[in-house]
């Protein structure tokens, strides 16, 4: 007698996630959509990350389980939208995979770190070049509710990378990483003391200095230009 072969996980979750989302299914998972949702995936990686610190396996399964179920409730709310599915999702992300790793995957040549990088974004803006998820700006791309901290990291690294921080921004102020990580908490309680939120100062000052930045860029444009 054939021993019968066990079904995939991920298919057993897929169906389950629909019959959760059917007429006969769960009232609370049929009445979300995708922005009641979005705030679960950021809960769900903050979660994760604790599970890494704390270098828990058993937590980490879970978590990552439980991260991967916003993955399939997204899509089976696109599949009812006839919008995409979870094996379109599966297939975008492995094509991009192999399409961005030419260096594995095809005949490119990149031995370093930081070739892998220039050769990425090249390839990534090569894909986006004359769509409508083109990016005008080196300083385009940046999640706008990225944690204020996480979201200034991330302007002042593509501003680097750009060229669009002066040299004398770029050495302001050189201190220990135990120093900058005083100064960073007692701003914070300085904040808060004001009743003021750092959270939102720091956004504030992101705007204004991304708007700064984009002004040097577009300056910078404009006379290679002429």
């Amino acid at each position: 007698m054939q021993k019968k072969l066990a079904r995939p996980a991920v298919s057993e979750l897929l169906e389950v996630m629909a019959t959760l989302r059917s007429p006969e299914g769960c009232p609370w998972d049929r009445e979300q959509d995708h922005k009641t949702l979005r705030f679960h995936a950021v809960e769900e990686v903050y979660e994760l990350m604790d599970a890494i610190e704390a270098g828990d396996d058993h937590e980490m399964l879970e978590e990552l389980g439980d991260l991967l179920l916003q993955v399939v409730f997204h899509c089976q709310l696109a599949r009812e939208r006839g919008a995409f599915d979870f094996e379109k999702v599966a297939r975008n992300i492995t094509e991009k995979l192999i399409r961005r790793h030419p260096h594995v995957f095809g005949d490119a040549k990149a031995k370093t770190v930081d070739a892998v990088w220039a050769q990425w974004e090249k390839i990534k803006k090569a894909e986006k070049e004359g769509t409508t998820h083109h990016r005008a700006s080196a300083l385009d791309g940046i999640p706008r509710h990225l944690p204020a901290l996480l979201r200034a990291e991330k302007l002042v690294k593509k501003a680097r990378k750009a060229q669009l921080i002066e040299a004398a921004e770029k050495g302001r102020g050189a201190k220990s990483k135990s120093a900058v990580a005083t100064e960073l908490f007692e701003l914070a309680a300085q904040a808060q003391a004001k009743g003021w939120s750092a959270e939102e100062l720091l956004r504030s000052e992101i705007q204004r200095r991304e708007k700064a930045f984009r002004k040097r860029e577009q300056q910078r444009e404009s006379k290679s230009a002429k």
